[in-house]
C-alpha cells in the first residue's frame, strides 16, 4: 500500500532541493514521476521549480485552489510511480484528502514537501491536514543564528519583524528568514 508523506521544515531547509533529488532518483530508475505545486508559489514562474542551490530547478505542472486534483490527472491512466508536491502548504484541506485517497486507491506514493506554519506562526491549511492524516511525517532540521532549531519563517522589513498582516506573501530571503521561536519572540533577526 502506498503512503502519504510529509516533510517539513522552514524556509531555506533544503524542501525543494530534496523534492528535485527524489524526482531525479525515479526518473534515474526509468519511473514516471508528476511533479506538482499549487499556482500561489510564484516566485520560479509558473512550470518550474528551483532550489535555492544553483542549477537545481525541473519543470513542473500547476494546480489552483479551486482545482480537483482527482479531476485535473486521470490517475488511472497516467500509471505513475510516484507523485512529488512542492510547497504542499498552500494546498488546500481537501487537496491533501485528494492526495490521500490517490495513495491509497491508486497505489502510488505521494511525497509532499512544504512550511509548517506562517510567519504568524499559524499552521497553514495544507499543513494542518497533512500532520493529521499523513501516513509518515519528517521534519527537515535547520540552525537558527543563535544556534537552535528553527521554528519560524519570520518576516521582516528593514531590521524589523513583522508580527502582523496578509498571512500570504510569496518572498524569499529579502522578506523571510527561519528563526528559532525565542529570537522570532524578541525580535532578534542576528546579523
Amino acid at each position: 500500500m502506498a503512503k502519504l508523506y510529509f516533510t517539513y521544515g522552514t524556509m531555506g531547509s533544503s524542501k525543494t532541493a530534496q523534492a528535485l533529488m527524489l524526482r531525479f532518483g525515479f526518473i534515474e530508475r526509468g519511473q514516471k514521476v508528476l511533479f506538482l505545486k499549487p499556482t500561489l508559489d510564484t516566485r520560479d514562474g509558473d512550470n518550474m521549480i528551483r532550489s535555492r542551490i544553483p542549477g537545481l530547478e525541473a519543470p513542473v505542472k500547476t494546480f489552483s485552489p479551486t482545482d480537483d486534483i482527482l479531476e485535473l490527472y486521470n490517475f488511472k491512466f497516467l500509471n505513475l510511480d510516484c507523485i512529488i508536491v512542492d510547497e504542499v502548504n498552500f494546498a488546500t484541506k481537501e487537496q491533501i484528502e485528494q492526495l490521500k485517497y490517490i495513495a491509497e486507491e491508486f497505489d502510488i506514493p505521494v511525497h509532499t514537501f512544504g512550511l509548517r506554519a506562517n510567519f504568524k506562526t499559524e499552521l497553514f491549511e495544507g499543513s494542518k491536514r497533512l500532520f493529521e492524516i499523513a501516513d509518515t511525517i519528517s521534519e527537515i532540521k535547520s540552525p537558527c543564528h543563535c544556534g537552535k532549531k528553527t521554528i519560524v519563517n519570520a518576516r521582516y522589513k528593514g531590521k524589523k519583524i513583522i508580527y502582523d498582516g496578509e498571512s500570504i506573501i510569496i518572498g524569499g530571503n529579502d522578506q523571510y528568514k527561519s528563526l528559532c521561536y525565542k529570537c522570532w519572540r524578541e525580535g532578534n533577526l542576528g546579523k
